[in-house]
């Protein structure tokens, strides 16, 4: 009977130890953030680290998190994902097994948020992409959630744009076809075109690989085609090639971009050959007012540059999570329950007010806001040029 009695106990204290105990119930609230701290877009893994860093700096300054009656430590669970898918996913099951983080902020690159997002929807935590605008990271998962506009909103933005702006009815594109954010982009560009200027406006559409240095030939193609403007939707390093290389060729109209072109890195690289042209983004650096200024004077301050769209979408997810954490009244103990929890309360936000803009959730977990159209000045800096809204 004894010895019965000792095994019953030893099976409910192994019960007890297995059980999903949350992180929140010995005071501590982890939350996770799935970075490209190194890979190809490093500045981009930088920007999300360092407001990751100052946004912690302000909980702490408050003495934790208060949510509901009690007030949490906060820390920051960060992993590189080289920029790479396979590393995103591996961070985020790493982070959601063994971390135990509530809530996951990143990856930012839609390359590396798709497969990730699978991940924390499976596992049932909340995961909220800053910059990814595929419409793959967010479609039939529940669980997870974008800080920014869709491509299928940035593509006719900027069809739009450029026909209002120059009148133009010949468009070039060159994008990457393994990446798959220039990819959808590319794609969702074409079909806004064409459906404003007549099948067959699009009269090049070239491709190319990721790593690729050399874009003569697809650039050429270009030139040849009788195009009045060239959209690329590429990351900033391969930005400043494209732009360079077209010049060299010859190449002397219009360059258009997206999003991705955002980055404090993109005039440091393409210098004055970007002065000029213009992208569609989240948001503009110079002439900000109110909270957008103050983010950008403390991030200049403290980093020595101006941060690009990357920090300040990363800042505004930190604050949806805050919010959501802050809205579920209490925590636990349970972090199945606990992440449910953050989930719901972050499908149910209305009218944040980011420094991004003011976002309310669709039931698919995006936000509805407008896009900043962005003109390089002959300084290099990001100057608002107009906004546009759905």
């Amino acid at each position: 009977m004894r010895k019965l009695l000792i095994f019953i106990m030893s099976v409910g204290l192994l019960s007890l130890a297995f059980a999903p105990v949350s992180m929140g119930a010995q005071g501590v609230i982890k939350i996770g953030i799935n970075a490209p701290l190194t890979g190809d877009i490093p500045k981009v893994g930088e920007g999300t680290k360092y407001a990751a860093e100052m946004w912690l700096e302000d909980i702490n300054a408050a003495g934790g998190l208060k949510v509901g009656d009690k007030v949490y430590k906060v820390e920051l669970v960060i992993e590189d994902n080289e920029s790479k898918a396979e590393s995103a996913v591996k961070a985020n099951t790493k982070m959601i097994t063994e971390d135990e983080v509530l809530v996951i902020v990143g990856p930012q690159a839609s390359k590396q948020a798709i497969p990730a997002g699978e991940v924390a929807n499976n596992y049932k935590t909340p995961m909220i992409s800053p910059w990814s605008t595929n419409p793959a990271t967010t479609k039939d998962r529940p669980y997870v959630f974008r800080g920014c506009f869709l491509d299928p909103f940035q593509g006719p933005v900027i069809a739009n744009f450029v026909t209002k702006e120059f009148g133009f009815k010949k468009a070039a594109v060159l994008y990457d076809v393994a990446s798959d954010y220039p990819k959808g982009l590319a794609e969702f560009f074409k079909k806004a075109w064409e459906d404003l200027h007549g099948p067959g406006s699009v009269v090049a559409f070239e491709s190319f690989t990721t790593k690729d240095a050399d874009f003569s030939s697809q650039l050429t193609k270009i030139i040849k085609s009788g195009a009045d403007f060239l959209f690329t939707p590429q990351y900033y390093n391969e930005v400043a090639l494209i732009v360079q290389q077209a010049h060299e060729l010859g190449w002397n109209k219009p360059i258009v971009g997206s999003d991705s072109w955002g980055s404090a890195e993109l005039i440091k690289l393409c210098g004055k050959d970007c002065y000029g042209l213009f992208f569609s983004t989240h948001y503009a650096s110079a002439g900000a007012k109110g909270k957008t200024k103050e983010f950008i004077d403390r991030y200049k301050k403290k980093y020595g540059y101006v941060p690009d769209d990357v920090a300040a979408l990363t800042w505004d997810s930190l604050g949806i999570v805050k919010t959501a954490i802050q809205n579920c009244g209490k925590l636990t103990g349970n972090i199945e329950k606990d992440r449910k929890c953050v989930r719901d309360a972050m499908a149910k936000i209305k009218k944040f007010k980011g420094i991004t803009g003011d976002m309310t959730f669709t039931e698919d977990g995006d936000p509805i806001k407008c896009a900043v159209i962005v003109k390089i000045s002959d300084k290099g800096e990001f100057e608002f040029y107009k906004s546009v809204c759905p």
